[in-house]
C-alpha cells in the first residue's frame, strides 16, 4: 500500500464502481428493514425489543444449521429425482426438505435452547423474563435462592425442549 500512488488508489476504486454500488444497495436494504422493524416495535427495552434482536440473531444461526442438514442429504437421492425429471423447486420441497426433516427438527431444538439462553442474557440487560428476575431479586437483593430457582427452571426448560425435539426427530427419521 505504501508504494500505491493516490492516482492508482482512485483508479482501483473506480474500477470497483459496480460492486460498490451493489454493496451500498444491500446495506440500505439491511439498514432500512432493521430500522423499520425497530420503529414499528417502538420499544427500547423489554421482551418485544429483545425478541426482535433474538429473532434476527437466531435467523443467521438457523440458516447455517439448515445448510448443514441439507448437505447431509445423499447426492444419489437428489440425482435420482433429477433423473426422473423433477424440477428444481420440487427437488427442494419433496426431496431435500423431506430427507432432512429429522435433522431440521434437531436444528430447531438446538436453536430453541440457544435462544432460551440468549433470552436469559437479554433479560439481564433489560429484556425482561427470567434473566431480569434473577438479576433484580437474586443478585441485587442478595436472594441466592431466587437465582438457584431460576437456574433450575432454565435447566428444566432445556431438558423439556431437548426431550420434545428428540422425540419428534425420532418419529421423523426414516433410517
Amino acid at each position: 500500500m505504501a508504494d500505491l500512488t493516490f492516482q492508482q488508489a482512485v483508479s482501483n476504486i473506480i474500477s470497483m464502481k459496480g460492486e460498490i454500488v451493489r454493496a451500498l444497495g444491500e446495506t440500505f436494504v439491511m439498514v432500512g428493514l432493521s430500522t423499520t422493524f425497530a420503529v414499528i416495535f417502538g420499544s427500547t427495552i423489554g421482551p418485544v425489543a429483545a425478541s426482535l434482536v433474538l429473532s434476527v440473531s437466531g435467523l443467521f444461526y438457523f440458516a447455517r444449521l439448515v445448510e448443514q442438514n441439507l448437505r447431509e442429504v445423499p447426492k444419489g437421492v437428489i440425482e435420482a429425482a433429477a433423473a426422473m425429471g423433477a424440477p428444481p423447486l420440487a427437488i427442494v420441497r419433496k426431496v431435500l426438505l423431506n430427507e432432512a426433516r429429522a435433522g431440521m427438527v434437531s436444528s430447531i431444538t438446538v436453536l430453541a435452547i440457544g435462544l432460551l439462553s440468549y433470552s436469559a442474557a437479554a433479560g439481564m440487560i433489560g429484556g425482561g423474563g427470567l434473566g431480569d428476575l434473577a438479576i433484580r431479586y437474586g443478585y441485587y437483593r442478595y436472594q441466592t435462592e431466587v437465582i438457584i430457582f431460576i437456574v433450575a427452571i432454565l435447566v428444566l426448560l432445556v431438558i423439556l425442549i431437548q426431550s420434545i425435539g428428540n422425540a419428534l426427530a425420532r418419529k421423523l427419521d426414516k433410517r
